[in-house]
């Protein structure tokens, strides 16, 4: 049965590689805004926008290849209310940060496996990392040191970089935090007898 990761992240790729997996990678094409847009009206909780958009991504993807199994994920950040984007440039990553210093919040990865158009099952991990307080100077200097790369991710850090001096707790799976819940996924790929059990 062919494996697909419905996404072009470099993490989750490097996740499933180290997991022994045989897939191939090809990103969906949605608009994720859009998505939320449409939700927008059942006021969903930060964990349904994760579940729903790793539907859509994997549903996307399964559309072109109706046989294969696919895997799609999707993460929200959300702090008491908020959920946070992507940030666009550097100036909306030192607002993610300020925002979050000293503050504790949740990172909300969903993931869904859909063949054929049909979703055979959907789940969401939560996280909870608390920053430690950041001076505006701190944030500036470690911005500069980390570059652009940190506007790949939706809290503007990367924990398994030198993202990991900003934090003084974490709770919750190291890979939920990457962006893939790979315990849960490889139990269910087990159960589909999609890998070796």
């Amino acid at each position: 049965m062919t494996l697909i990761l419905a996404s072009q992240s470099p993490f989750r790729r490097m996740l499933m590689d180290n997991a022994g997996l045989v897939f191939e990678a090809e990103a969906a094409r949605i608009d994720e805004r859009a998505v939320e847009a449409a939700l927008a009206a059942r006021n969903p909780s930060p964990q349904d926008v994760a579940e729903t958009l790793a539907i859509e991504k994997a549903r996307n993807v399964s559309a072109r290849h109706p046989g294969a199994l696919v895997i799609g994920s999707d993460q929200t950040l959300s702090l008491e209310g908020l959920v946070f984007h992507k940030p666009a440039d550097m100036s909306e990553a030192r607002s993610h940060l300020a925002s979050m210093s000293g503050r504790t919040h949740s990172l909300n990865c969903g993931i869904a496996l859909v063949r054929g158009g049909e979703t055979l099952w959907s789940h969401v991990s939560v996280a909870h990392l608390t920053m430690r307080p950041l001076s505006e100077d701190f944030i500036d200097r470690h911005l500069a040191r980390v570059g652009e790369k940190v506007l790949a991710s939706v809290g503007a850090y990367q924990l398994e970089g030198e993202g990991v001096q900003l934090f003084e707790r974490i709770d919750g799976d190291y890979f939920t935090i990457l962006g893939l819940p790979l315990l849960p996924l490889l139990a269910k790929l087990r159960d589909l007898g999609a890998i070796d059990a």
